[in-house]
């Protein structure tokens, strides 16, 4: 452990690394970041192959990823995965137009803050699955209910950072370009939506992983296809294994979103202070 310490410190140094310097920098990397989840993968599978619990109730892992790579093959995995993304990301490409337009709408205009405030005051602790027979007694148990219920659910997030955001800009740049001519639309391109854009877009980080939650209860609760509807249908058949396999599978969708999602935020505010401490 010593040498390898030794090599990693010369490699931080700056001095030029070799290959196996290189990869073990790179393991020691992924040690430090995934070490617990793979503690607790190893765990998982200890328990199941000693019988410390039924296998009717925790299969073992590597049945679980055998299951999975069955689904692959079959194809299953992929229309089930490609119906979730669909619905999730639709959903929450909508809430997060809807949200930015309706926070930023609050933000500027005090007649929306008094007609649409109220509303988004009680509606944003309200558990919006509660709607969900309502949206079925109007659009059906198809994808329409699915996708409304989605974008109920990730708006709010938006809405309230927008307007956080939006209210945060300083008054000072805000009189400043108004006495330099600048229209109201060019207040809200060049001075406030880039000013607001951490607030916009942590909003939007939160309301990501809301949206994927809500699609996987919805497709639960109403049928059809996506995984969450595999997972009910291995549920009602026993069939654990199943059960974990979209968990497993919803665990790493989620991962990649939520990585995915950083990277783009990274991306947009390059120009920011926020990135350029990232890089210290």
């Amino acid at each position: 452990m010593g040498a390898v310490m030794a090599v990693i410190g010369r490699t931080e140094d700056g001095v030029r690394s070799s290959p196996v310097a290189s990869a073990l920098v790179w393991l020691a990397g992924i040690a430090r970041e995934y070490g617990s989840l793979v503690l607790v993968l190893i765990c998982w599978e200890l328990v199941a192959r000693l019988s410390l619990v039924p296998p009717y109730l925790m299969p073992p892992f590597n049945e679980v990823l055998v299951r999975i790579w069955a689904e692959i093959g079959d194809g299953t995995l992929w229309v089930n995965l490609l119906d979730t993304l669909r619905r999730t990301l639709v959903g929450f490409g909508i809430a997060v137009v809807a949200g930015v337009a309706i926070g930023l709408l609050l933000a500027r205009s005090s007649t929306a803050e008094w007609l649409v405030g109220p509303l988004v005051s009680i509606g944003f602790p309200l558990p919006k699955i509660v709607f969900l027979p309502i949206f079925i007694l109007w659009f059906g148990v198809y994808d329409t209910s699915k996708v409304i219920m989605i974008v109920c659910d990730a708006i709010f997030p938006v809405i309230t950072a927008t307007v956080a955001g939006a209210q945060g800009v300083e008054r000072q740049i805000i009189w400043s370009a108004r006495n330099l001519g600048a229209g109201e639309r060019d207040l809200l391109w060049t001075i406030i939506l880039p000013a607001a854009a951490p607030q916009i877009l942590s909003g939007i980080e939160v309301s990501l992983p809301i949206a994927l939650i809500v699609a996987v209860i919805t497709e639960m609760m109403l049928g059809g296809t996506g995984i969450g509807a595999a997972m009910m249908e291995s549920w009602r058949f026993a069939e654990s294994t199943g059960v974990f396999a979209g968990l497993l599978e919803l665990s790493i969708i989620g991962f990649l979103l939520i990585r995915s999602m950083n990277a783009l935020r990274r991306r947009l505010l390059r120009w920011h202070a926020e990135a350029q401490a990232d890089l210290v």
